[in-house]
């Protein structure tokens, strides 16, 4: 698929779903022409592929404590298949449909779709363990419903969960859904009072939400509390998995009690069933409140953004592209110079030594050749100088090491940064896209904040 293709397919996606980033889907194409014109982005690759165009929501947790069941609930529609044994296999991707039938499609479906946020990684579980690129129908697949509860947004069901099982493949999946992700529910069972049964589980579960840059976006969600209801412990239960995740470190955090009144038994006590109902009641409506903001959040993100990448260029890509280029071309003069006073002294030496020609004809020829010769020296120094700035900077920047690359390319003018119209036309471009990013932001404030004040 082409650049323009994924654009065009992006832009029809966001047409039913959020008409609002139609403009900055726009406007994210001349930031990707910016970035080949430069060097810094590859032809075949664009800014909006780093980039979830849809809010992620994510559901982990351990075997049998109900994800597959509460997305069944909350999608009003049976898709996933639940149990009290270990049901998923594979991480889901779920996506909103028109069609009335649950499709279900393969793994390839995601990594080869730029639009989800698993494209192309086949390629990095390939990275993880050799072979197993080739397996994406193994780890992932893809099924989309027709619930208006999923429409403009993405929910990611994962494998029932025991660190002690999972292979680093699925280990690096984990992280990386908790990277893209909006929203992210980790669910336990309640049935489980002992928690420390699953030492390893809750480790790496806490470990990888706890120290996480957006830590606010982490819901930790004890399930089937109903199960508590015949000795009313709801209290000591609770206790007992905060202790056991304050022991992993987790000391303060979003933490919510529910279970699905459908698939809960029958409470005797009138008492307790109301009060395990209106606990569930309040934190459910917490749930569901901070679902719907994730595609509020989503929009204002990617406006952000845009902001952010354009300012990068104009504050760090362009200053560190322009310091690379003086130091090469420095080099390539310094070294032109050289050459040029070596090439000099020597016809100097030579005609005080009465070694050069008398014969005009010779002489025009001898002098061609050292041209010539000067000539290919300096775009091979140009050559040699410019891998040496690309090495410098390889390891620590590869985006300034392509555009590097792009810029010091033997048809290139060796002093054409020096000049105010190197770049005059792209921050003026730059200068824009930021504008517009505001724009969109007013624009997205008069379709969320105003309207609800209407």
């Amino acid at each position: 698929m082409s650049i323009k293709e994924r654009h065009e397919s992006l832009k029809k996606h966001l047409k039913e779903e959020n008409p609002v980033l139609l403009d900055i889907v726009q406007k994210y194409e001349i930031l990707d022409n910016i970035g080949y014109k430069s060097g810094f982005l590859e032809e075949n690759d664009s800014y909006t592929g780093n980039i979830s165009w849809w809010p992620i929501i994510s559901i982990l947790g351990t075997f049998s404590a109900g994800k597959s069941s509460f997305i069944n609930n909350y999608m009003g529609v049976k898709i996933q298949s639940s149990g009290n044994q270990a049901v998923d296999d594979k991480f889901t991707a779920i996506c909103y449909s028109n069609s009335e039938q649950v499709r279900t499609l393969p793994g390839i479906a995601l990594d080869s779709d730029p639009r989800f946020p698993f494209y192309g990684i086949s390629d990095e579980i390939e990275k993880i363990e050799e072979g197993e690129g080739n397996k994406i129908n193994l780890y992932m697949q893809l099924k989309s419903v027709s619930s208006p509860n999923v429409k403009g947004k993405i929910f990611i069901d994962s494998p029932g969960f025991d660190a002690d099982e999972q292979r680093d493949t699925v280990l690096r999946m984990t992280q990386h859904i908790i990277d893209i992700s909006d929203l992210v529910l980790v669910f336990f069972d309640a049935r489980h009072p002992e928690p420390g049964a699953m030492r390893d589980t809750l480790e790496y579960l806490v470990k990888a939400t706890m120290n996480h840059p957006d830590a606010d976006k982490i819901l930790y969600v004890l399930n089937q509390i109903d199960t508590t209801s015949k000795e009313d412990n709801l209290e000591d239960i609770i206790s007992s998995w905060q202790r056991a995740l304050a022991q992993k470190g987790l000391i303060t955090g979003n933490f919510y009690t529910i279970y699905n009144e459908e698939a809960a038994d029958i409470i005797q006590d009138e008492a307790i069933a109301q009060r395990l109902k209106t606990k569930k009641d309040a934190h459910m409506a917490e749930i569901d409140e901070k679902i719907e903001a994730v595609g509020i959040q989503r929009a204002y993100r990617i406006a952000t953004l845009l902001t952010n990448t354009a300012k990068d260029f104009t504050e760090r890509k362009f200053p560190k592209l322009r310091d690379a280029l003086d130091s090469w071309s420095k080099k390539v003069l310094i070294s032109d110079i050289i050459l040029l006073v070596v090439i000099i002294g020597g016809g100097f030496i030579a005609n005080s030594l009465s070694i050069l020609p008398a014969d005009t004809t010779l002489l025009t020829g001898i002098g061609a050749v050292v041209v010539v010769i000067l000539v290919y020296l300096h775009f091979f120094i140009r050559e040699i100088m410019a891998k040496l700035e690309i090495k410098k900077h390889k390891e620590s920047d590869q985006d300034l090491a392509r555009a590097l690359g792009f810029s010091t390319k033997w048809y290139k003018p060796l002093l054409a940064h020096k000049f105010k119209t190197w770049n005059m036309l792209n921050l003026k471009k730059l200068d824009n896209l930021i504008h517009d990013a505001k724009t969109t932001i007013q624009k997205l404030n008069d379709q969320y904040i105003i309207q609800d004040a209407e």
